[in-house]
């Protein structure tokens, strides 16, 4: 598969460049753009800070020109808590889209979001402060309703970003099973 991951706000981590390296052992071509030029943080409120500074229609501008060059290969695009959002949006706007699969994270759904039985696989901590369980179930009906084909997969005492190893919230049981799951998925496209 041809993947195209994106980053949280933590930047373009070594922690990024690892999960990416696991997927290309399993024989995955994988792209990891860098949104934030080079510039990585420490805390999620330095990395909210400078997402904000960059602004969504230029972070967005900057992820769809990353990823043109390869579209038309039928990327399977994935993201970490924001770039999850990053990669959601691209997916649901891409019509030769394989999969999307999301790490922490979701977002939006576009009024005019259309797809034709979409993979998207879901992992996110339970419970989650960024992703509430009310949330989470609007967010599951809007995708079924827009075509996808959804599996939430939730890991009950995770922190958000659970799958970072650099990261306090890290949980070296959930990220396994996180793993060995999304590998599998990516083995089924």
């Amino acid at each position: 598969m041809d993947i195209m991951l994106f980053h949280s706000v933590y930047g373009l981590t070594p922690s990024v460049e690892a999960a990416a390296e696991r997927l290309r052992a399993a024989g995955h071509q994988v792209w990891t753009p860098d949104l934030f030029d080079g510039r990585t943080v420490e805390t999620v409120e330095e990395g909210r800070e400078l997402r904000d500074g960059i602004g969504k229609d230029e972070l967005l501008k900057r992820a769809v020109l990353a990823t043109a060059p390869y579209s038309e290969r039928g990327l399977v695009y994935m993201g970490l808590s924001f770039g999850a959002s990053v990669a959601q949006t691209l997916a649901l706007g891409d019509e030769k889209a394989r999969a999307l699969l999301l790490f922490h994270g979701t977002s939006d759904i576009a009024e005019s979001a259309s797809v034709d039985e979409l993979p998207v696989q879901l992992h996110v901590a339970e419970p989650d402060p960024f992703e509430t369980d009310d949330w989470l179930s609007a967010w599951y009906l809007r995708m079924r309703k827009v075509g996808a084909d959804v599996e939430v997969h939730r890991y009950r005492g995770a922190g958000h970003l659970y799958t970072d190893p650099e990261l306090p919230d890290y949980d070296a049981e959930a990220a396994e099973r996180t793993w060995a799951v999304a590998l599998s998925f990516l083995d089924s496209l």
